[in-house]
């Protein structure tokens, strides 16, 4: 783990933003752009296929969708259909991909002297009984298997009410049912789906959301924002706010603030339907010697801190988690990635400066077997953009790990030879 710069799996024309992976299709979808600046950058959505070749993991532009005079800062994805945030606004788009239909091409004959075409000499056919291409009817049919991807906006709702106009994330309920928006503004505003009508809208934070998420069973939603503050919400109603640091009187409640949070299943022996919520803790002042960020996982039912550790001096951007909960992905401000297992919140990946400035968002690519075929040998990968124009891939090698059995006999044999050590030592022992 180190300084390293991976080669870049994709460069985009414009600075990128926001990334995530389509379960169903593989598709990678990353969005950014320079705004409304008349600076000559692009603004828009890209759609990337994925596929290994040669042991390695390559992706090809699939579909580019031009966001106008808008950069896309935020985004979520439900289904097929794609919340993307731009300035004040969310917009909602809906992808379709579909594979090209035969093309018939109909190519007329006319004969001349000697029975010969204008096109030249009739072909002559291959093992006597099928037609040579170009034969028979004078109909030639082409095939185009590649899939193509179209865009098609569905509609528009302005989601943040400040002066900065920006709304800064955005999640759909698991059933889709719903969408949550938070923003500059700091209010948390709940979208019926596909309706898009306003069902809440109430004041959560004193200045701008940072991060917010819904939970897997719909019942709470959980935000941070620059107020210092982590709140869990049902309905509009808070229902509780977070302290990461009640056991650590060392360190005053001003000094830190929470930048992202998410909530995710995670395997566990006792319980495979356990809960967890992650946050991550950043100092709320830059110093010339800074002192370390955290990562915290929390019940997700109870809320309580389950576990607290540092996660170095690099100030971090952004947070993922994996489909079954057991990896994390952390992004920093000086372009760094790592990944964390969850359980022990134990660092297992580290590139120092992957990107050369701050990575913007991380997603894992989906545990399906689309996924898996990417993955390889390795036990997971993540992907990161940042405003460096970059997308690149992360892959985690395989622990080395030992079957159960194996573990148990080499038990039983130590204990076999400690008792035949202290009977050789000490005759008479037994």
């Amino acid at each position: 783990m180190g300084r390293r710069r991976d080669p870049d799996l994709y460069r985009a024309p414009f600075p990128l933003y926001t990334v995530q992976v389509h379960r169903d299709t593989g598709l990678v979808i990353t969005a950014g752009g320079g705004g409304a600046s008349k600076t000559g950058i692009k603004n828009g959505v890209h759609f990337l296929r994925l596929e290994r070749m040669g042991g390695q993991v390559c992706a090809s532009l699939a579909h580019s969708f031009d966001t106008e005079t808008r950069a896309t800062m935020s985004l979520a994805l439900g289904g097929d259909v794609i919340a993307a945030g731009q300035d004040a606004s969310c917009q909602i788009l809906r992808f379709k991909e579909e594979t090209g239909k035969p093309e018939i091409k109909q190519e007329r004959k006319t004969q001349g002297k000697g029975g010969a075409s204008e096109q030249g000499p009739r072909k002559r056919r291959v093992g006597g009984s099928q037609p040579a291409a170009g034969d028979g009817d004078g109909m030639n049919e082409t095939q185009n298997k590649t899939a193509q991807i179209s865009v098609e906006k569905l509609g528009e709702v302005q989601t943040d009410f400040s002066d900065d106009g920006l709304q800064k994330s955005v999640r759909f309920s698991g059933d889709l049912s719903f969408l949550v928006t938070g923003g500059a503004d700091g209010y948390i505003r709940v979208w019926e789906y596909p309706a898009m009508k306003k069902k809440l809208d109430f004041k959560a934070h004193d200045g701008e959301i940072e991060d917010l998420d819904i939970s897997p069973y719909n019942k709470q939603v959980v935000s941070v924002g620059r107020d210092f503050a982590c709140c869990v919400w049902k309905n509009d109603q808070l229902a509780l706010g977070l302290h990461w640091n009640e056991n650590m009187p060392s360190i005053p409640d001003k000094m830190y603030r929470y930048q992202a949070c998410r909530q995710a299943h995670c395997l566990s022996l006792y319980n495979r339907e356990a809960l967890r919520l992650y946050t991550v803790q950043i100092p709320h002042k830059r110093d010339r010697k800074p002192p370390p960020c955290y990562v915290t996982k929390w019940d997700g039912r109870s809320f309580l801190p389950l576990l607290t550790q540092p996660c170095g001096n690099e100030v971090i951007s952004c947070l993922a988690v994996s489909d079954s909960g057991t990896f994390l992905g952390l992004g920093t401000v000086t372009g760094s990635v790592a990944i964390y297992i969850s359980f022990s919140l134990q660092k297992l990946y580290y590139v120092e400066e992957a990107h050369g400035i701050v990575v913007t968002d991380l997603a894992f690519v989906p545990e399906t077997q689309h996924g898996r075929e990417l993955v390889g040998d390795h036990e997971a990968a993540m992907l990161s953009v940042a405003v460096d124009s970059r997308c690149k891939l992360h892959v985690l090698p395989n622990r080395r790990s030992f079957p159960m059995w194996f573990v148990l006999l080499l038990c039983a044999l130590m204990i076999v030879a400690v008792v035949l050590f202290l009977q050789y030592a000490f005759p008479g022992f037994l």
